[in-house]
């Protein structure tokens, strides 16, 4: 694990619009407190279970791919809590044989689908509205273990915000993760 803590970083990043126009969102972030994983020397997994285990109102959830038990642990533990817990998944995790979208939808963790596009490639949580994870890092035992990944923890709530209102664009068009 790495600890940036630059005193000014500019960040860029493209969002897409509901009705496909692309606009960019440009912040510059003072003394912005984050941390630097790489999968899979660092433990990706438990920086995530710790910040998950930290969370106060909310844990917003995209992921491509869901496989970690540790992971879907944590945000169940969390809901268990009182914790609001929402996931948005690609559509691939209803076909697959280990997908952690199934034991979320049936501890009653609302888990939808994103099958709007080709490829729901997304790996991001917003803690609290005032964390972000994010980065290459899929939740998954591979990503864990055998891939090359990488993971950021970045506090900083307008950050946070940008990627909630992307959160909130792609929940309007998701569908409900069905129970197998």
């Amino acid at each position: 694990m790495k600890i940036v803590s630059s005193a000014m970083v500019i960040v860029q990043i493209a969002l897409l619009s509901s009705l496909s126009a692309t606009y960019a969102a440009t912040i510059t972030l003072n003394n912005t407190p984050a941390q630097v994983f790489f999968a899979p020397d660092d433990k990706c997994t438990g920086a995530i279970v710790k910040e998950i285990n930290k969370a106060k109102s909310d844990i917003l959830v995209q992921a491509y791919s869901f496989t970690s038990e540790e992971t879907a642990a944590a945000l169940i533990e969390a809901h268990k809590r009182g914790i609001r817990v929402e996931i948005i998944l690609d559509k691939s995790n209803r076909s697959a044989k280990n997908s952690a979208g199934d034991l979320t939808a049936r501890m009653g963790i609302p888990t939808y689908v994103d099958t709007r596009h080709a490829i729901a490639n997304n790996k991001v949580m917003i803690i609290d509205g005032e964390t972000l994870i994010t980065g290459s890092y899929n939740f998954t035992k591979a990503a864990e273990e055998r891939n090359a990944e990488n993971l950021l923890i970045i506090r900083n709530k307008d950050l946070a915000a940008i990627y909630r209102k992307n959160w909130e664009k792609h929940k309007e068009h998701a569908e409900k993760h069905w129970k197998r």
